[in-house]
């Protein structure tokens, strides 16, 4: 069985389903390198607008899978610094893809599952849908998610539950800005392609370059230099092909090249 299913419809939007229900999606070194490359690939491809990450059965995702921590744990303080990179590589390529993501849990997402959510653009969850950082409870830390986590709920919440491994629920996880929504069961698909609608609308380049200012001002204080930076690049896109085009078809009450409908 394939550790994911990935398919492209005519609108560009490319769905990551992970697909390891048995293991409750939960990752090991074979997952994470096809994901990874799988993401890699989808982000240089130009005629992908968006991606969707989604799971099959019960849960969202489990994180590590047992076996593998177990195969781990044998292994050298090499080995496993290697292994531990190879999950941040994933992480740092989710976060940073230049295109809109999006995530729908509908189950549990434990340990990595929340790692995954938290650097997706978008994440809705079905109300049944819970979460937890679980990773004291087996002796470990949820060092490499943390920086996603970290920006997703802040300092505050993460210090409660990094050290609590509490089970939490989707309305708390909306609460602390885990996700954007919570939409009962049958309402999850649905919900997720009004967003994809509403992403669809927007240019691609733009919509990279956008990303790309979250990363660029988040922390920072606004100064003169910030300022200049962000001047540079609001001129640049003013005068690039798809600002031209954007604005142009704006006044011609016409559609942009890039929208696509349906």
């Amino acid at each position: 069985m394939s550790t994911f299913l990935e398919a492209v419809d005519a609108r560009g939007v490319a769905t990551i389903t992970l697909n390891r229900p048995d293991r409750h999606n939960a990752f090991d070194d074979t997952l994470i390198a096809e994901l990874t490359a799988a993401l890699r690939r989808l982000g240089g491809d130009a005629g992908v607008r968006a991606v969707m990450l989604a799971s099959t059965g019960r849960s969202f995702s489990a994180g590590a899978d047992l076996d593998w921590m177990r195969r781990m744990a044998r292994h050298s303080e090499e080995a496993n610094l290697a292994d531990a990179a190879a999950l941040a590589g994933l992480m740092q390529t989710l976060d940073r893809l230049g295109k809109p993501t999006l995530a729908l849990i509908q189950g549990a997402a434990y340990g990595g599952g929340v790692g995954l959510v938290a650097c997706c653009d978008v994440a809705i969850a079905s109300e049944g849908a819970t979460f937890c950082l679980s990773e004291v409870k087996l002796g470990l830390t949820p060092a490499t998610i943390s920086p996603y986590v970290i920006n997703a709920i802040g300092p505050r919440w993460a210090r409660r539950y990094f050290q609590t491994a509490e089970v939490f629920s989707s309305s708390r996880a909306v609460d602390i800005g885990l996700v954007h929504e919570v939409v009962a069961a049958e309402r999850l698909v649905a919900t997720g392609e009004e967003v994809l609608k509403a992403i669809l609308q927007g240019a691609p380049g733009a919509q990279a370059d956008a990303k790309d200012l979250v990363f660029l001002a988040e922390g920072r204080v606004v100064d003169a230099a910030l300022g200049a930076e962000t001047g540079r690049r609001i001129a640049q896109r003013r005068a690039s092909a798809e600002g031209q085009e954007g604005l142009m078809s704006f006044l011609d009450k016409r559609q942009p090249s890039w929208r696509r409908e349906g």
